[in-house]
């Protein structure tokens, strides 16, 4: 997926930062090797609302209020994907890894209001081992993501 991310980012003129790291498999683990604070880490998380894929894109240091993001999608029946639903939707990348890109795979994405506060974005782009750095502008200009408050209590 890197190569093809990052040929969308320069067709739409996008100024970002390639940052190859050695594998992290978390989000914890990205951001130690980034040396990004956890907040500063966009994990994006696929789930199901009323049985349709998602992509939920919140601070790598929060987890999820299922009750609040049912709430914001209308009620709608939201429930964690497992990854064997998930994997044929991201061809290009691997399980986990996936950015939070969802209008390339058709996907809606809704983003925690924290990330909106944030100068740039960092998130995986695709591979363990590659992620980007960009702006939140840019990033909201391209996906257009449905904001959303959607933070468990710490």
């Amino acid at each position: 997926m890197s190569r093809t991310l990052e040929a969308y980012l320069d067709e739409q003129g996008i100024k970002y930062v390639t940052l190859r790291h050695s594998a992290a498999y978390s989000a914890h683990e990205l951001a130690a090797k980034l040396h990004v604070a956890d907040r500063e880490l966009a994990k994006t998380v696929v789930v199901k609302a009323d049985g349709e894929p998602a992509m939920v894109v919140l601070p790598a240091n929060h987890r999820i209020n299922f009750r609040l993001l049912q709430t914001e999608l209308g009620d709608k029946k939201v429930e964690m994907a497992v990854e064997t639903e998930f994997a044929d939707l991201f061809p290009d990348c691997e399980v986990g890894a996936m950015p939070p890109f969802g209008n390339l795979f058709g996907l809606p994405v809704y983003v925690a209001r924290p990330l909106t506060t944030d100068e740039e974005i960092v998130f995986n782009d695709g591979t363990f081992a590659t992620a980007i750095r960009m702006s939140y502008s840019d990033f909201e200009r391209l996906v257009r993501p449905t904001v959303v408050d959607v933070i468990a209590d710490a």
